[in-house]
């Protein structure tokens, strides 16, 4: 694909904005930040509407630890193209980091309505809510997603955690002894049955 790809470095602008936004992709994959920084700002320098290549700018810059920086080149792209889920979700991962909790969850809120069911975005709103301190809320958005991924152990866990937290025992018991089923290996939810028998 790499090689494929460098094959069309030397066309025209727009061919060469796509070619080394895939390649920045690639290397950005495979964890080669260098390599993937430079194809990159190629991109970018090729075609400064590309949302695809400003988002693969501010993965790269984001990796970096420069959230702030990020979230520009993340919010350039969603000027160029007000759908790029890419761009949005990336901003409210960025928005997280910086402690922005208002702003990221405004972001997943509304890629929540471009992708109502995406996994990535409920668990990224209830994780929003949780450190926002608001379990009740953590909770609904966690029950959506296991309705999405109802086998997935760690929200089950941390569907039993939230319970757990708010008084609950039975629930509790309910959702740390799914996650048991699916993953019995998880040490911190065997200890909490463990307790729990003990009770």
């Amino acid at each position: 694909a790499l090689e494929t790809l460098k094959m069309f470095e030397k066309k025209d602008s727009r061919v060469k904005s796509a070619a080394a936004t895939n390649l920045s992709f690639l290397y950005y994959l495979g964890n080669e930040l260098e390599q993937a920084t430079n194809y990159a700002d190629l991109a970018v320098s090729s075609d400064r509407y590309n949302p695809a290549a400003l988002t693969n700018k501010g993965n790269t810059v984001f990796a970096n630890g420069d959230y702030e920086k990020a979230a520009e080149f993340y919010k350039e792209a969603l000027r160029n193209d007000s759908l790029c889920t890419e761009a949005l979700y990336n901003l409210g991962l960025a928005y997280k980091k910086l402690n922005r909790t208002d702003e990221a969850l405004d972001c997943f809120l509304k890629l929540h309505a471009i992708l109502p069911n995406s996994a990535q975005v409920l668990y990224q709103i209830a994780s929003i809510y949780q450190i926002m301190e608001d379990p009740n809320q953590a909770i609904e958005w966690l029950l959506q997603l296991i309705s999405v991924v109802p086998t997935d152990p760690h929200v089950l866990s941390k569907l039993g955690n939230l319970y757990d937290t708010e008084g609950d025992k039975s629930q509790a018991f309910h959702y740390y002894f799914e996650s048991y089923r699916y993953f019995p290996s998880n040490i911190e939810v065997i200890e909490w049955l463990g307790a729990y028998y003990i009770d």
